[in-house]
């Protein structure tokens, strides 16, 4: 695992485990993060201790490192200028999948081994390789970047935010209201990556074209490694699609951008990208002339935004990780490390014996369950738990890069809820 200067300090700090006095907050009053701490408690040395399964290296690293660096920033935020939760600081267990299933297994079972309340994970490919021994150990976990198959049907994993599927569905919503002026149903092409970030959109597409009214005329799939994806171009430009919709990674959505422009398809469609592959690092990939007009879908606020919490955040990523600023991902995960505090601080607050009677299940019960319209400080929607919807978060925004820019287009949209499990199909 790679760390960086923050990250070193702040292990150093877990290790000493400092008393600290907490602050009050100026600006914007973040007491419901973690509870009014002004109230007397002793410091205690006892921790909370969270797992984080990151690919911060590896194939998927332009997502994975930003994410990485935030939720340490936002822990260590927490920790050192709120007081931690409660009085009792979070301890993360930071680990690096590289986004390698392989590793991910062994990083799930040592956090359930270690003792650990709960975790977390940045990628739905290492949420997949997680989920099924998280959920036959009742261990609770949630992932920042989802698909319908890890929260359906639901058990013990939760999705931070609307899935890839949720991404494809208010994308073609906002297309068929503001963009389509043609007759009949757009004819619409899927390039998907060979994991959950891809299938997701595709287990949308099966279920909810018909509904929408359009027409799927094509889905081909691609690796994370993909250099080159001429054959599924030339196959794809053949069926003359009005839309394009790539629900990837940055790398290889690029690779797929670029090809087409090669290839006279781009400009001439339309392209629509999940949250997955839409981001700061994708414009720098592919170029900010060329990527001119793509289309995007993201569920949070952008960095010009003038939300509550987006001055604290600012300060922390100028200061430890200034690489980052910009990128969208970043703002996903201080945004998770804040829901991280706010789950401890229900299951301390609610659980009939408080700190001292903290397990998975209690986490699970009294903490994630008890989310009903958590404010993140206005960087993405609220987060609440629904019964029988393990998505916390249900709106997204449509985005357009303009002159070099990633720029809002559209208001919130709320995502509806898909019983994927109802379809023979799922899962299949």
């Amino acid at each position: 695992m790679r760390l960086g200067k923050s990250e070193i300090g702040f292990r150093i700090f877990m290790a000493l485990v400092l008393a600290l006095v907490p602050v009050a907050l100026g600006g914007c009053n973040l007491d419901n993060i973690i509870g009014n701490n002004n109230n007397n408690t002793p410091a205690s040395t006892k921790t909370l201790k969270v797992g984080l399964s990151v690919c911060y290296t590896g194939p998927a690293a332009e997502k994975g490192t930003p994410q990485g660096n935030a939720k340490l920033d936002a822990i260590k935020y927490i920790n050192d200028e709120l007081g931690g939760v409660n009085g009792y600081k979070i301890e993360p267990i930071f680990r690096d999948t590289k986004y390698d299933t392989a590793i991910a297994v062994t990083v799930i079972n040592e956090f359930i081994s270690t003792d650990c309340l709960f975790f977390t994970t940045n990628s739905s490919k290492d949420m997949q390789a997680s989920m099924e021994i998280a959920n036959r150990a009742g261990f609770p976990g949630f992932t920042t970047f989802s698909s319908p198959s890890l929260t359906h049907p639901p058990q013990h994993i939760y999705s931070q935010l609307p899935d890839y599927g949720d991404d494809w569905v208010a994308f073609m919503q906002y297309y068929l209201e503001n963009v389509w002026q043609g007759e009949g149903k757009p004819k619409v092409a899927l390039m998907i990556l060979q994991n959950p970030t891809g299938y997701g959109a595709r287990d949308a597409a099966n279920a909810m074209a018909e509904e929408l009214g359009v027409e799927i005329v094509g889905i081909y799939e691609h690796s994370t490694t993909i250099n080159d994806d001429t054959a599924n171009l030339l196959n794809m430009k053949n069926q003359n699609p009005d839309v394009v919709y790539i629900s990837s990674t940055p790398q290889p959505t690029s690779v797929i951008v670029k090809q087409m422009i090669e290839l006279g398809i781009y400009p001439g469609v339309q392209i629509g990208c999940g949250h997955g592959g839409f981001t700061q690092s994708l414009l720098e990939l592919v170029g900010a002339d060329k990527a001119e007009g793509i289309m995007g879908v993201y569920p949070t606020v952008s960095w010009d935004e003038d939300v509550p919490a987006m001055a604290k955040m600012k300060e922390y990523c100028l200061r430890y990780h200034p690489e980052n600023y910009g990128n969208m991902d970043y703002i996903v995960s201080w945004a998770e490390g804040l829901i991280i505090a706010e789950i401890l601080r229900l299951a301390i607050e609610n659980s009939p014996g408080g700190v001292d009677s903290l397990t998975p299940q209690i986490i699970e019960e009294f903490g994630i369950k008890r989310l009903n319209g958590y404010d993140v400080g206005g960087l993405h929607g609220p987060v609440s738990y629904s019964v029988g919807d393990n998505r916390l978060v249900k709106s997204v925004r449509v985005f357009r890069i303009e002159d070099g820019q990633l720029k809002v287009i559209s208001g919130w949209i709320e995502t509806p809820s898909i019983a994927y499990e109802n379809f023979d199909w799922f899962g299949k």
